[in-house]
């Protein structure tokens, strides 16, 4: 046997000299040429080797498979728009390196050069004399899946000839087809292609993922997992999918599409890379797959095995026209590099090949750290191991998403192959830890409050310090002797009228201190009192006064007299029990008539003496009461205080709206807490407000991260609050940080407990949108007279004790790892425009970002999304940063300035109440097809040429003309020869005609003189 290893069979080549690009090629040339895509196209695989590697055998292998596959060896020319295959300048050559901590993400992310290439890069990584891994990372633009399997079959067929000295017995490589061939299979399958997609529009630029914040645009770095499904798992799949009538993959794709429809999504959509090779190009290197969406349509009773059947359909429908690119079919799919929010890979690859003397195993999915979308799903299938990698954006999603999407995935995964019948919304994704975290550990919020009442707790203020200063109102005090002897005279005068346990009491009083004494000697009589507000319409106060038919009204008069408590007269007053109805408050009514809550006793001292402990409230503390009291929050700022042994500063109505007066007054009395909603704080802000030693509660509204960041160097502590008030003002609470960042509801306050539930009321996984119930001590006794009501928002609790309540808020929210809360808007603010689904809260924390921007708001009027804005920004600059910081569809169509947002009396956004705007709304100038002027006609002269076409209409679609982003380059090309501008290849999409177009160009021109 000879000592010199045996020549390779040579391959039959394809003359050298520059080859036109696929279409695969060109479509992923173009993304690299429209942004920075970082490793998004790097494909990585890794080989590790046990033993005694011959390590100059693999470098000649390793050069004998580049000699063998061109692509291995090639970089892109730019020829006038087109991108063409030459040769590289330098092949790529095994580079020997020690196997450092970083090494092997250092070379996955590094770039290539596509000019000079070689598009692959080939690293032998020692981590000692018996330990080597092979590091392989070659560019899209060269490489596929199937490639990898390929490249480490010929690479160990020909590492055993250089040990053996044998020959590598590899069959000489078909000849590469001949230019043209290609665009002649896609013009052949183009119309059948139109007509497919003609009848599966393209759906929305959306998707709901755990904790993402919106949809990913653009690459990013990315987060990934790498996970190996159980073998008693991954061995079920097989059987379980031919007892549906599917394929392995196809149930996978099912699987996926489960997972993403618990998820909250209603349509999934997923791109899908489906191989287009011929025979011919079985065993050639290269990239021959085309990414194309697929949609489904779950629902919630259908059986996962009768929905992966249509999943079958479905596809089956798709592969016979996977030849032809997206952007051929006149879709008008915008640039980028990925087709849909949720993409996936699956490919089969063969058996890891013997390398002689060497244990050899392979890593099929490594992550190449970078994300194109929102979720990206690589899966390895082959005969004795599913690997599969979980890739998202690090920055726009929750931290651990991967991770949990990979258990939730696996927990479905077990429930089909255990029972394929199991409708799709009782498939399970929680795992028993992640359940016990939801529904117990951090609901474990359980204080052992004693059972009384604020008359009782009030009462042993008055008895402990009688001369405290309890009320101040207009230079008036009462002390807590005069506060307590005034409210118990009220409740005798009150008993002997015969008012007592079970009777309202209504309130309609100026803000004064004998207004709080009034208040607290309803509830010494045991009534409940319900707080009329003398702004509100006197419709509005005639319907509150018949609904709940009050037995009594206290005005101002009623209230002035001073009688001191008449003892021995017969009329002894019954104290209030915990049981006892405390107050009735009338929400605002925006879904239909108001309707009176029914707070009890109980629930209002556990609300209270939880915010006790929490904010550390006592006898040296002072409150500022701004609130009218027909909000129900100004219960905590009236009784916070007084059952604490503080003192409450009430402010008369002149005071509420005036930021400056309240600050002056706050600052007068030595205020220690506010408490107001922000849009109550940003007045306070605009009038100077400025107290460190004050903690600042907000509430009622969506506290925006700007305006969170802006009052919370101006206060010494800032605590975000939420809760309706059928849970008894507040639920939740979140202490916001000196640099505040994420502003979230924080999480359940003392023995309350809070559930993100779906809708057949399942705990919902961490990061997921859902709606949030509310359960514990501060739920109402319900609505007052509305037994219809209470049944539809007062439900039995699925997790609690037996007979205990939970409340359906109406409100949207999800978990965040750490067990906070975000609060999301309600469910009547998350709309549905052109398709797409967006918060107007979003949109609105946006526009309060933008400096000069005091108040914020957006609605949707006549099917336009509108922008409201407060303050002295200009109008430009507004919309430029929402355009920088929103996806298109989420910037308004309208931005309207105006002097105010309209309030409700509660001091919140009256959202019904924003003006609508002009019916007519100028187009934007920029538009204007008379600024086209001499680039008209040149724009048309190059769309003729390149798109081959005789004539072009200036108003003309270019996609329906079959225009593409190959035909877009070149179109860019010829432009920037002949007028010396550049056009971006998104203006494309945004000016899709000949006369649009021409008035970019023409900008570009004037922009550069």
């Amino acid at each position: 046997m000879s000592d010199a290893p045996a020549e390779p069979a040579p391959a039959r080549q394809a003359p050298p000299g520059p080859r036109p690009a696929s279409a695969a090629q060109s479509g992923i040339w173009f993304n690299e040429r429209l942004a920075d895509c970082g490793a998004v196209h790097h494909l990585p695989f890794s080989v590790r080797f046990e033993g005694d590697l011959d390590i100059e055998a693999l470098h000649r292998a390793c050069a004998a498979v580049v000699r063998r596959h061109q692509a291995l060896s090639s970089a892109v020319e730019d020829r006038a728009g087109a991108p063409f295959l030459v040769p590289a300048a330098n092949p790529p050559e095994l580079r020997v390196e020690e196997d450092a901590p970083d090494a092997v993400r250092r070379h996955i992310v590094a770039p290539f050069d596509l000019e000079r290439g070689p598009l692959c890069r080939l690293v032998l990584l020692s981590a000692g004399p018996r330990e080597h891994r092979l590091l392989v990372v070659a560019h899209h633009l060269v490489f596929d899946g199937q490639s990898m399997g390929l490249l480490l079959a010929d690479l160990a067929a020909l590492y055993r000839a250089e040990v053996s000295g044998d020959g590598p017995g590899l069959p000489e490589l078909a000849l590469a087809e001949p230019p043209g061939a290609e665009e002649e299979r896609i013009a052949a399958k183009l119309p059948q292609a139109r007509a497919h997609w003609a009848g599966h529009p393209l759906a929305d630029d959306d998707v709901v993922l755990p904790g993402l914040e919106r949809p990913a645009h653009g690459v990013a770095e990315g987060d990934s997992v790498e996970f190996r499904v159980p073998a008693e798992l991954r061995d079920r799949l097989g059987p379980v999918a031919r007892r549906i009538g599917v394929t392995r993959f196809e149930l996978i794709v099912a699987s996926l599409h489960a997972l993403l429809f618990r998820y909250g999504n209603r349509a999934p959509v997923t791109a899908i890379d489906l191989g287009t090779r011929t025979p011919e190009q079985q065993d050639r290197i290269g990239v021959y797959v085309n990414e194309l969406p697929y949609c489904s349509q779950p629902a919630a009773a259908l059986e996962f095995g009768a929905f992966a059947r249509a999943v079958r359909s479905g596809l089956r429908e798709l592969y016979p026209v996977r030849d032809v690119p997206l952007g051929r079919v006149g879709a008008g799919v915008k640039p980028g590099v990925a087709l849909a929010q949720v993409s996936m890979s699956y490919r089969v690859p063969s058996a890891v090949p013997d390398f002689p003397g060497l244990t050899t195993t392979a890593d099929w999915s490594a992550s190449n750290h970078t994300a194109r979308n929102a979720l990206r799903i690589e899966l390895a299938d082959s005969a004795d191991e599913l690997s599969v990698l979980v890739q998202c954006p690090k920055q726009d999603i929750l931290s651990g998403a991967p991770d949990r999407v990979a258990r939730h995935w696996l927990n479905l995964l077990g429930q089909v192959v255990a029972a394929p019948d199991t409708a799709l919304a009782e498939l399970p994704l929680l795992d028993r830890d992640e359940r016990e975290r939801l529904l117990a550990d951090w609901n474990d919020t359980a204080v052992a409050y004693p059972a009384r009442t604020v008359p009782e707790l009030v009462a042993e203020h008055a008895a402990r310090t009688p001369d405290a200063v309890a009320v101040s109102h207009a230079g008036r005090h009462l002390t807590y002797a005069e506060l307590d002897a005034g409210a118990e005279a009220l409740a005798h005068r009150l008993r002997a009228k015969g008012i007592g346990p079970g009777d309202l009491v209504t309130v309609r009083a100026r803000r004064s201190e004998r207004l709080v004494v009034g208040l607290l000697g309803v509830l010494k009589s045991g009534a409940a009192y319900i707080p009329l507000d003398a702004e509100y319409p006197a419709e509005r106060l005639e319907f509150i006064a018949a609904d709940s038919k009050a037995a009594l009204e206290l005005g101002d008069a009623d209230l002035a007299q001073q009688a001191a408590p008449t003892y021995g007269t017969g009329h002894s007053v019954r104290q209030p029990t915990p049981d006892d109805l405390a107050y009735v408050i009338y929400t605002s009514g925006s879904t239909g008539r108001p309707k009176g809550v029914q707070i009890e006793h109980r629930s209002l001292t556990n609300l209270l003496l939880s915010f006790r402990d929490l904010l550390h409230s006592g006898p040296t503390d002072t409150w500022l009461a701004l609130t009218s009291v027909s909000f129900d929050i100004s219960a905590l700022e009236l009784f916070l205080p007084l059952i604490t042994g503080g003192t409450v500063v009430v402010a008369g109505e002149s005071r509420t709206r005036d930021g400056k007066a309240l600050r002056e007054l706050a600052a007068r009395h030595g205020v220690t807490h506010v408490q107001a909603t922000p849009t109550g704080w940003s007045m306070l802000l605009d009038a100077g407000f400025d107290a460190p030693g004050v903690t600042a509660l907000a509430g009622g509204e969506a506290l925006p991260p700007a305006l969170a960041r802006r009052l919370r160097p101006r206060v010494g502590r800032l605590i975000n609050a939420y809760g309706p008030t059928e849970t008894t003002i507040w639920s939740t609470s979140d202490e916001i940080g000196p640099e505040p960042g994420r502003v979230t509801i924080g999480r359940p306050l003392a023995n309350t407990r809070t559930h993100v539930l779906d809708e057949q009321l399942r705990p919902v996984p961490v990061g997921v949108p859902g709606d949030l119930y509310i359960a514990g001590a501060g739920l109402a006794r319900g609505y007052l007279g509305r037994p219809d009501l209470d049944r539809e928002r007062f439900l039995p609790d699925p997790f609690g004790p037996s007979g205990s309540r939970v409340y359906r808020t109406g409100d949207r929210a999800r978990y965040r790892g750490d067990g906070r809360l975000e609060f999301l808007g309600r469910n009547d603010d998350q709309i549905k425009l052109r398709g797409y689904r967006i918060e107007l809260g979003e949109i609105e924390s946006r526009l309060l970002a933008v400096p000069g921007v005091d108040r914020a708001a957006a609605a949707v009027r006549d099917g336009r999304l509108v922008g409201y804005h407060v303050g002295d920004a200009d109008p430009g600059v507004v919309r430029r940063a929402l355009a920088a910081a929103l996806p298109a569809y989420m910037v308004p169509d309208v931005l309207l300035a105006l002097d105010a947002l309209p309030l409700t009396p509660n001091g919140k956004l009256d959202r019904g109440a924003l003006p609508a705007p002009p019916d007519a709304v100028e187009p934007p100038e920029s538009w204007d097809p008379a600024r086209a002027g001499t680039a008209l006609e040149a724009v048309r002269e190059v769309w003729c040429e390149v798109l081959r076409l005789p004539e072009v209409g200036d108003r003309e679609d270019f996609f329906d003309l079959g225009g593409h982003s190959i035909t877009m380059t070149q179109i860019s090309a010829r432009l920037l020869d002949r007028l010396g501008v550049d056009v971006p290849l998104d203006a494309y999409f945004d000016a899709p005609t000949v006369e649009e177009l021409a008035v970019v160009v023409a900008d570009l021109q004037s922009g550069q003189t």
